[in-house]
């Protein structure tokens, strides 16, 4: 009898750039993805997602708060959960490298639609729909003086 398959932990980021556009990621020869990896041996899913931002694109990002989290089974068979994060932009430069060759900046619309995995696509959606909802609730609260 086997025994079940240990979880994948992992962090990873929504880079949002200041005209509200988000970094995605292609891997050679795979996929477009949002930027993410494994966590190392006494990393917690924050520190993962902005090194993980950081190796694979090179930008230098701010945590903004927690965003929705994916749980999938991998191409291993392992149950898999991404904890990511919203990000703003400060600043950095991509440089092809052999896990990342291509960054671009869709809008969250355009990433919903686009992204290679379904989990990417509904996390994106379920930020952009929290993100907004927060946007309509900060409006209504200046509205009331404070």
């Amino acid at each position: 009898m086997s025994s079940p398959a240990a979880r994948v932990e992992a962090g990873g980021g929504i880079v949002v750039a200041g005209d509200g556009r988000i970094a995605v990621v292609h891997r050679p020869r795979r996929d477009w993805t949002l930027p993410k990896g494994k966590l190392e041996v006494g990393e917690s899913p924050l520190e993962a997602a902005v090194r993980e931002v950081r190796e694979e694109t090179g930008l230098e990002v701010e945590v903004v708060r927690p965003a929705p989290t994916a749980r999938y089974v991998d191409q291993r068979g392992r149950p898999k959960r991404v904890r990511y994060f919203e990000m703003r932009l400060l600043g950095g430069t991509f440089t092809a490298n052999p896990e990342v060759d291509r960054l671009e900046w869709w809008s969250p619309e355009d990433a919903s639609a686009r992204l290679t995995y379904r989990s990417d696509r509904d996390v994106v959606r379920a930020w952009a729909a929290r993100r907004s909802a927060g946007s309509a609730q900060e409006a209504a609260g200046a509205g009331r003086g404070g």
